[in-house]
């Protein structure tokens, strides 16, 4: 009977820390995507006062959201241009019979 409650008393206690540590690495991973912030000539100066990692880091990070959006822009457009060129194909196919 002491065996039992001291196995269920330890699974209890690890339970309640387990929950604590995940508790902790989901606040530092909130914590950091709070931090991201826009910057512009306005508050060039809050930019000049971070250090030389966190500016490469933004910049990285703006280049590659940059890309994104040219990449999904780029696909939109040739979506596009297969819609209308198809559409200007079976038309001239029409007119011909």
């Amino acid at each position: 009977m002491f065996f039992k409650f001291i196995i269920i008393f330890l699974f209890i206690f690890i339970f309640f820390y387990l929950r604590k540590f995940l508790k902790l690495k989901i606040k530092k991973k909130v914590f950091k995507a709070k931090k991201s912030t826009i910057f512009n000539k306005k508050n060039l100066n809050n930019w000049m006062n971070l250090t030389k990692k966190e500016r490469y880091k933004l910049s990285n990070q703006e280049s590659v959201n940059y890309l994104n959006k040219r990449k999904n822009l780029l696909d939109e457009i040739r979506k596009e241009y297969k819609k209308i060129s198809s559409a200007n194909y079976e038309e001239n196919i029409k007119e011909k019979k």
